[in-house]
């Protein structure tokens, strides 16, 4: 390992322990004006109520706060459960919020110190890792000791980085209040992109989109001598940073919904949520544009360019899922099962999640325009139940998590609803499929061993048939890792698209399978 790149892992291994030390600073102290500022209106009487003998004290970690917190809040709602007084129940987790406004630490006073501390060490130690990567070596795809890595090959270092992913997703989705310390670090951001405090989201948001641009670096550098391959990382990145953090920010800035313009239903499964609808009907022009161009992507966009292009245009070129798949994803590619039990299992969860997605947001539409008096309360334990199961648990602790366990697209080949509307198209009616050159296949397998989707690549070849696969999601690194130029992705006439007679190439010689 050369210098530059033993610093930059120095740096980056310095700013990840600030980063997990900075949840663990200063204490909490809270007051009856800070429930008051914290909470809304209906609530604020009951609560500074229920929260009074936490008033003066002085807790020493987020543990002990939110531990006290706890026990009053959960207190007060267990009884009112208990006699089934549900309308008085509080719904509302004030757990995050009151944490935050409590919390008196380092990080609070200078948040840009720590912040250059964690995040900025680690980025620029990133970034100084994989900036020299392959310098001295000639352009070519390099995996070298790739099956012998304790981080790539789930070793030790792979089940640590997999447990601490975990972990972070755990506590983002469903412990933020946890979080409160690195959530203050990007406050000042924050308030500069849209004017308003920062939340665990927005935390979240820079992370990924710093997380892509540093290791998409690496994809350059990796991929070199390869313009498919360069083009479509320089693509996701600019979609993350433009679209998915930039924009939406600056849109609340300017008083407009928040709204990435490259999200399409059913991915964004709370598009036509009632909050949801309402927020784009009550903001003018522009939130009526956006609820347009919502459904135009879901009805016009996604069958007319996924027709010409396949469902690459935007799982391997503009998804913010398939951004962090594709870089820092990518160590982790040759993990994907490719066995056929896989693939079995792959079709049936994720074209249950696309109906179950399907029929929740039936019945909400149902019942929004029916005034609720269809099936009531029914519509939000869908929606809680999806919003747990698929959108926090599968997408987000597994979809990522899983990264060193199963590979970089665990989500996007098992659950991710879009892909699944997407590959059905792509199947059926589309121009996009990867052709083969069975004749030159020396059968080193290459192509299925990197293949993110669990795609038996070689299979194809060895009989140079078309890959034809509603999974493929045409990311072309099959196609870049072939030493023989056997691969191709290509765009033509549906017309013979799907070869019905393969080549067969085997101990007898080379034949038609007529």
């Amino acid at each position: 390992m050369k210098t530059i790149e033993k610093i930059g892992l120095g740096l980056f291994l310095i700013g990840l322990t600030v980063f997990t030390v900075v949840p663990f600073l200063g204490t909490y102290t809270l007051s009856e004006e800070l429930v008051l500022a914290n909470t809304k209106e209906i609530h604020q009487e009951k609560m500074t109520e229920i929260l009074a003998p936490m008033y003066g004290q002085e807790f020493g970690s987020n543990f002990s706060f939110l531990s006290a917190f706890g026990e009053n809040f959960n207190t007060y709602n267990d009884n009112l459960k208990a006699q089934q007084l549900w309308d008085q129940v509080i719904w509302d987790d004030y757990g995050f919020a009151l944490a935050k406004a409590s919390v008196s630490s380092p990080v609070t006073e200078n948040p840009w110190l720590w912040l250059g501390l964690s995040i900025g060490l680690a980025v620029l130690g990133g970034y100084l890792y994989n900036f020299r990567q392959y310098s001295d070596e000639p352009s070519g795809i390099k995996n070298n000791g790739i099956f012998h890595s304790k981080l790539k090959n789930r070793g030790w270092l792979g089940m640590i980085t997999g447990g601490y992913l975990i972990l972070f997703y755990i506590l983002l989705y469903w412990f933020p209040a946890y979080l409160v310390n690195l959530v203050w670090m990007v406050e000042p951001i924050s308030r500069m992109l849209s004017g308003g405090p920062a939340s665990q989201w927005f935390l979240y948001g820079m992370v990924y989109t710093l997380a892509i641009l540093v290791m998409g670096v690496r994809m350059f550098r990796k991929y070199r001598g390869n313009k498919y391959q360069q083009l479509r990382t320089a693509s996701v990145m600019f979609f993350q940073t433009a679209f998915a953090f930039l924009i939406p920010e600056i849109l609340v800035l300017l008083n407009q919904p928040y709204y990435d313009f490259k999200n399409i239903w059913p991915l964004d499964y709370d598009f036509f949520y009632d909050y949801q609808i309402s927020t784009f009907l009550s903001g003018g022009g522009m939130g009526m544009f956006m609820l347009i161009w919502g459904i135009l992507l879901i009805i016009v966009g996604v069958p007319v360019f996924t027709y010409f292009y396949g469902k690459r245009w935007y799982c391997s070129w503009v998804c913010g899922c398939g951004g962090l798949a594709e870089t820092v994803g990518d160590p982790f590619r040759q993990l994907s099962d490719k066995s056929l039990k896989a693939w079995k299992y792959e079709r049936w969860i994720i074209h249950s999640v696309l109906v179950l997605a399907v029929v929740m947001t039936a019945v909400t539409i149902a019942n929004y325009f029916s005034g609720f008096s269809f099936l009531g309360n029914v519509t939000n334990q869908l929606h809680s139940f999806y919003g747990f199961a698929i959108g926090s648990a599968f997408a987000g602790v597994v979809g990522t998590g899983f990264y060193p366990f199963m590979g970089n697209r665990v989500w996007c080949r098992f659950g991710c609803p879009l892909a699944a509307y997407l590959g059905i198209v792509q199947r059926f009616k589309s121009r996009f499929r990867i052709t083969t050159n069975g004749g030159q296949c020396i059968s080193c397998g290459n192509c299925s061993t990197y293949c993110e989707m669990g795609i038996d690549v070689r299979a194809y070849a060895q009989r140079g048939q078309n890959i034809v696969r509603s999974s493929c999601v045409g990311c072309g690194v099959c196609s870049a890792v072939c030493p023989r130029g056997v691969l191709k992705l290509e765009n033509g006439p549906e017309e013979n698209r799907i070869a019905d007679l393969p080549i067969l190439i085997g101990n007898d010689s080379i034949k038609l399978n007529a």
